[in-house]
């Protein structure tokens, strides 16, 4: 989302007690799902309603009233506005495509082309590419999240397994691609060349995908192969490729959809998979299922702000700023700095916003290499995006599955080993050729 001010102020008291809700959300969620043993038993709404309900009767803000409107100017974000338009986009194409036979048709064309047990590695490649080209997670998913699923059902894989194919994909390029909004953040907060900070992340970044690709093909191993794909109809394939085609071009995501939406619709009529009002009722299906997914991103946007509002994150940066000692502990420090501001954000871009000044300001104290701390920033930004149950990603690929968030969590691997491999890089000084301290100026 890239509407936001680069040199937002930060202006709220520092109060730890602004950070409960979000803990609450997390025990609500995660800990009563994990503890029952069924990531269906606590809907992610109601979750979500109970944090928004903490988080307004213990805002600042006097009167109710004033701490309701507050809440509501959260949800009322325009970066929240864009990303319920994108899913409303994103239902309706997903939903006609799969009327009309696009997926089913777009699944065997992998399927003819890779063997079963790389079918999981080739997705997060293709992932990998579409990513690093558009620049955005969103579309990435958007645009394999049903391929994905429709080969998950032919070959016995879980749902789950393969949407976390297609989300660790998304979050590679996320990373590393130079027209990423977290790119173009990291690099102008810390006062660096894209081309320099690419040449730092790559060094840390491509060696966990190239394990995970691996993983991948371990996985699966065990699949079916015994599935034969169909005739491909190449008719009903185009959308899907004109909508990758399109994103890679670098159009805007929801004129990519509303593309996507109409060549659907034209083939399907074309091919009688369905008449003019079998493509509305299709797209009002696929709006009506993204619902769930709309009310959670309003009120996580509502709780969210709640915390920004009341001085969670600024306690936050407060307490992680106060005890550096070193070079190395400068580093930890902007990696934890920007991963508690994605973590109450829920937007690694907005968390960059935030978080960059301060990161400048530490970097430069310490004699951190700009290129190296606009890296940490970027890939701890967008491991905790990639891995958060109420970030847009996780979010749109469960929507787009009609899974549980919990359940896609436990497939993401590259986000795990990305933030793994960063810390190390950070513990061990990796590379070295850019953890010298630079020169006071």
């Amino acid at each position: 989302m890239k509407d936001t001010n680069i040199n937002t102020p930060l202006n709220h008291a520092p109060n730890a007690w602004a950070l409960i809700p979000l803990l609450v959300f997390l025990f609500t969620y995660l800990v009563v799902s994990i503890l029952a043993g069924d990531f269906y038993k606590m809907p992610i709404t109601v979750a979500f309603v109970i944090s928004s309900v903490v988080a307004i009767a213990i805002s600042k803000g006097g009167k109710l009233s004033n701490r309701i409107e507050q809440f509501c100017r959260g949800a009322a974000n325009s970066n929240i506005m864009l990303m319920v338009l994108i899913f409303i986009l994103a239902g309706a194409f997903a939903q006609t495509a799969k009327a009309m036979g696009a997926v089913d048709a777009t699944v065997n064309l992998a399927m003819s082309i890779l063997p079963g047990n790389l079918l999981a590695a080739g997705i997060f490649l293709a992932a990998c590419f579409i990513s690093i080209s558009v620049g955005t997670s969103v579309g990435t998913i958007v645009a394999l999240a049903p391929v994905a699923v429709g080969i998950a059902a032919k070959t016995g894989m879980p749902d789950a397994l393969m949407l976390g194919v297609v989300v660790s994909g998304a979050m590679f390029g996320d990373n590393l691609s130079f027209i990423s909004d977290t790119t173009i953040v990291a690099t102008r907060t810390q006062g660096c060349n894209m081309n320099d900070k690419f040449k730092v992340n790559i060094r840390i970044a491509l060696p966990i995908a190239i394990i995970t690709g691996i993983i991948y093909v371990i996985v699966g191993s065990g699949v079916d192969s015994s599935y034969t794909a169909g005739a491909i109809e190449w008719i009903k394939v185009i959308p899907y490729l004109v909508v990758l085609v399109a994103a890679i071009c670098g159009v805007n995501v929801m004129l990519v959809l509303f593309i996507g939406i109409l060549l659907s619709g034209i083939v399907g009529l074309l091919t009688g998979g369905f008449d003019i009002w079998g493509w509305t009722a299709s797209m009002g299906l696929g709006i009506t299922n993204m619902g769930e997914l709309i009310i959670v991103t309003l009120l996580a946007g509502g709780m969210l702000e709640m915390i920004r509002y009341n001085g969670g994150i600024d306690w936050i940066i407060l307490k992680l700023t106060s005890h550096i000692r070193s070079s190395k502990g400068a580093e930890l420090s902007i990696a934890a700095l920007v991963s508690f501001a994605n973590l109450c954000t829920a937007n690694n871009t907005i968390a960059l916003i935030m978080a960059g000044p301060i990161a400048k300001d530490i970097a430069d104290r310490f004699k951190v290499d700009p290129r190296r701390s606009a890296s940490i920033l970027d890939i701890f930004s967008c491991f905790i995006q990639g891995i958060i149950p109420y970030g847009a990603q996780l979010l749109m690929a469960s929507g787009l599955g009609n899974v549980s968030p919990i359940e896609v969590m436990q497939y993401l691997y590259y986000p795990y080993l990305l933030g793994f491999g960063a810390l190390l890089a950070i513990l061990f000084g990796y590379p070295r050729k850019f953890s010298k301290a630079v020169p006071a100026k």
